[in-house]
């Protein structure tokens, strides 16, 4: 479940600069890398990157509070 919680934190990253990116500068870089706002790839990468941030506000219920990004040692 590490692996999917960074994975997830990197896709919301790129959400939030391509948001970054177009609030300060009318430039929308997923659609540039795809030729077009809705282009299938464009909508995939969206999609890809909506469900990851709903597994970030999920993943905490699912896993009784915690998000973890490091593997859990036996102590």
């Amino acid at each position: 479940m590490r692996i999917i919680n960074i994975i997830a934190y990197v896709l919301v990253i790129v959400g939030a600069v391509n948001w970054g990116l177009f609030g300060l500068f009318n430039f929308n870089l997923v659609s540039m890398v795809f030729s077009g706002a809705r282009t299938a790839g464009s909508v995939i990468v969206y999609t890809i990157i909506a469900l990851a941030a709903l597994w970030l506000i999920l993943s905490p219920f699912i896993t009784d509070g915690v998000l973890w990004l490091k593997n859990r040692r036996a102590d």
